[in-house]
């Protein structure tokens, strides 16, 4: 089986568990799983976020999700308990595709470890 392929078998997968336990019946999109992986990360499940704090969960999830990359280090958590990451190294520029790809990737990686997808 090829990367893409095997690749986009576990994204479809992965949405389907996601989008299950999560939605009412509608596919979870990129964005949201972002999101739902920085609520993970930040570990306060069941609060309300306003939409700069929304923003902020994103972005941990993308330093948290392009860590092992090698373009994020995690550094330190805060008093409030939200994680802080250091860039390491620029990402290249990419397509829109070529993120889409990238996260997609990193994301199916991310459950992986956690072993909600083989």
């Amino acid at each position: 089986m090829s990367r893409d392929t095997q690749l986009k078998e576990r994204w479809e997968q992965l949405v389907t568990i996601l989008s299950n336990q999560f939605s009412q019946g509608e596919d979870l999109d990129l964005d949201a799983i972002i999101y739902l992986i920085g609520v993970q990360e930040l570990g306060k499940v069941h609060s309300e976020y306003k939409k700069d704090e929304k923003l902020n969960l994103m972005h941990i999830a993308i330093c948290r999700l392009l860590e092992p990359y090698g373009f994020y280090e995690f550094e330190f958590f805060d008093e409030e308990g939200w994680p802080h990451y250091k860039v390491k190294e620029e990402l290249p520029p990419l397509k829109a595709g070529e993120q889409s790809v990238l996260m997609k990737e990193a994301i199916v990686n991310y459950f992986i470890e956690r072993e909600l997808i083989d």
